[in-house]
């Protein structure tokens, strides 16, 4: 049995218009054609479709069974048209992210609020995990893209790096404000803010304390920059924090939070990487996101590198 899509569409018309002049009109096909094609069709089945009595169409009890089965065809049909016509417009799917934390408080959810905007069918699934738990997440297919600090090159998954440097967050109308550049020892023996102890970030800025010959006072150790950001704007302590979370919190905060940021010297870095899964292919949805997040990550360094460049007492320099 060889039945079309065509003649489905065909016979569905001449079901609902009782008429075969109806149904041509429809479908848009000659009278003679749409009658050729119905009775195409009666062959095929091997039995009669309708009863033609006095130029009158009248269905047979197997034409109505049958309009049961050519309309779930043709509705599944038209769903799965739309299905596929959501996902090149990248309407529909389902996108699955891990983000490390640094990135899962302000960062993220706020680039995804735009990129969720106009995208009413798409699922979203959104975890917080460590950098490491993330690699082994995204090398086993279990989620389309990972956000990380950068990981060490392995086979099974393929990473976008991202080389940032820290930023010295201070409150703004500290007297170290007034400086472009905040080194060890303008900082020698004050109160600081920092990561644990086996995060490169903090073995960075420790080891920078230390060549400069001046007094490393770690008054705070935390899991991740952003609470401390609150410490920075009560005057508890100073901070060398990473752009992306130092941006992201005071462009959410406008100018309400007091706070500033300076380039800290000698350089210390937080390097980040976008990760996908190697041996799959990527869905478009999926390329499309990677590419604002990748976009997202270059607009913040630009931006937070204008302001760094812009004299200490310019309003550019403050966000």
């Amino acid at each position: 049995m060889n039945l079309s899509l065509r003649q489905l569409t065909v016979f569905r018309e001449v079901m609902r218009s009782g008429s075969i002049s109806q149904a041509a009109k429809t479908v848009g096909r000659t009278q003679p054609a749409v009658s050729t094609m119905i009775a195409t069709l009666e062959q095929e089945l091997g039995f009669a479709l309708f009863l033609r009595e006095h130029g009158k169409l009248t269905p047979t009890p197997e034409a109505r069974y049958f309009l049961e089965e050519a309309e779930a065809i043709l509705d599944r049909l038209e769903r799965t048209k739309q299905a596929l016509a959501g996902m090149a417009a990248l309407q529909t799917g389902k996108l699955r992210i891990a983000c490390h934390p640094a990135a899962s408080g302000l960062f993220m959810p706020r680039l995804l609020t735009g990129f969720m905007a106009d995208k009413r069918e798409v699922d979203l699934s959104l975890i917080m995990r460590s950098s490491a738990v993330i690699e082994d997440m995204v090398a086993s297919q279990q989620f389309d893209i990972g956000f990380a600090e950068t990981p060490a090159a392995r086979a099974s998954i393929d990473q976008t790096d991202f080389d940032l440097e820290c930023v010295c967050v201070l409150r703004r109308n500290d007297p170290l404000a007034a400086k472009s550049v905040i080194t060890p020892q303008d900082l020698d023996g004050r109160p600081m803010a920092i990561l644990f102890d086996d995060h490169p970030t903090a073995t960075q800025t420790e080891e920078a304390f230390v060549a400069a010959h001046c007094a490393f006072n770690k008054r705070l150790e935390l899991r991740t920059f952003l609470p401390g950001l609150q410490f920075v704007a009560e005057g508890f302590c100073y901070m060398v924090c990473d752009m992306i979370t130092a941006y992201s919190y005071l462009l959410q905060a406008g100018g309400g939070t007091g706070l500033t940021m300076r380039r800290f010297r000698p350089r210390v870095t937080n390097s980040v990487s976008i990760l996908t899964p190697a041996y799959v292919s990527q869905a478009r949805l999926t390329q499309a996101f990677s590419a604002y997040l990748a976009e997202a990550i270059r607009a913040i360094r630009t931006e937070t590198e204008r302001q760094l460049d812009a004299p200490p007492d310019s309003p550019r320099n403050t966000l």
